[in-house]
């Protein structure tokens, strides 16, 4: 690293686990001391290779469908959510459910519910493929259409255009969510919106810490699993700022040419991201140069989330 001068360490604020994250690895750490292992998880209890990893060691073991779980066992539920199916078969085999899903993904679920009970069709705003959007989906198989880009917009055929309402992924970019909502209004006006904003409080600021840390970063790394959505969308928010930007699993992720004629390098992590993987970064970058570290002034989270009563 001949080439590379001496160069600044900005830490983005608030960064890292969010109260739906703590609380959804508290619920699996808890039931295996409560219950002892295993304790089957469906999904990834949170998106994050080192906490599920982490988890697997203690005795989780994470599932895809709940047909590989043994009837009567105890399992957790993603913080993703599920759908009203996954629920109905949980009950049907007589499985211990312990759900880890966020409560900001089950204001949404139950928006939606209230939207169907209501005889309304629902547009939900998300990623195909993602958990969150699966389980969410799955509150009105029916009568829930999704999209994902104002091009989906263009494309939607709904039945009852003058009964049509929204709902959105809680881990979406903020600005992407808006063009998409933007189009949703133009081609139905009599769309009705959520009554508070679905993307979450943890989302909104970590995306809000990036667009700060973008003024003064010539390079932001994120740190976060490449099946994080919100990680995605935080490195996604710097570039579309003109901002350089990567996201790294681990430290050992970090490549040193990335920092050569920079000079100060933002640091981040997605809400899914332990602060143990975000000092390793900041170890590692110590290691290739940094000359000092600076933490930005962010917004307070005091936001914590009740565990189920029987985990307490």
């Amino acid at each position: 690293m001949s080439e590379q001068s001496p160069f600044f360490v900005v830490l983005a604020n608030p960064r890292g686990f969010c109260a739906g994250v703590d609380r959804a690895i508290e619920i699996v750490e808890r039931a295996l001391q409560r219950f002892g292992p295993p304790i089957y998880v469906r999904h990834e209890v949170v998106h994050n290779r080192f906490v599920v990893e982490n988890l697997r060691r203690q005795g989780a073991v994470f599932v895809d469908e709940l047909a590989q779980v043994p009837t009567g066992s105890t399992v957790v539920f993603s913080a993703h959510g599920v759908s009203m199916a996954v629920r109905e078969e949980a009950k049907v085999r007589g499985l211990h459910v312990f759900d880890a899903t966020c409560p900001l993904v089950t204001k949404v679920h139950t928006e939606v519910s209230r939207l169907h009970a209501a005889g309304q069709e629902i547009v939900m705003i998300g990623h195909r493929g993602h958990p969150e959007v699966e389980g969410t989906l799955g509150q009105a198989p029916d009568h829930i259409y999704l999209v994902e880009t104002p091009e989906d917009v263009e494309n939607l055929k709904v039945n009852h255009p003058e009964r049509l309402a929204y709902v959105t992924q809680t881990t979406l970019s903020v600005d992407d969510a808006q063009r998409v909502i933007h189009a949703l209004r133009l081609r139905y006006p009599a769309i009705q919106g959520p009554r508070k904003d679905d993307i979450c409080y943890a989302t909104q600021n970590r995306q809000d810490a990036v667009k700060v840390l973008t003024r003064s970063a010539d390079l932001v790394i994120v740190v976060g699993s490449p099946t994080s959505s919100n990680s995605n969308r935080l490195r996604e928010v710097a570039l579309h700022r003109g901002i350089e930007a990567y996201m790294v699993d681990r430290a050992d992720d970090l490549d040193p040419a990335w920092l050569v004629g920079k000079q100060r390098v933002g640091v981040t992590a997605g809400a899914s991201a332990p602060a143990v993987l975000v000092q390793e970064v900041v170890d590692r970058l110590k290691q290739l140069g940094a000359q000092g570290i600076q933490e930005l002034e962010g917004t307070p989270e005091r936001v914590v989330f009740p565990l189920p009563k029987a985990l307490a």
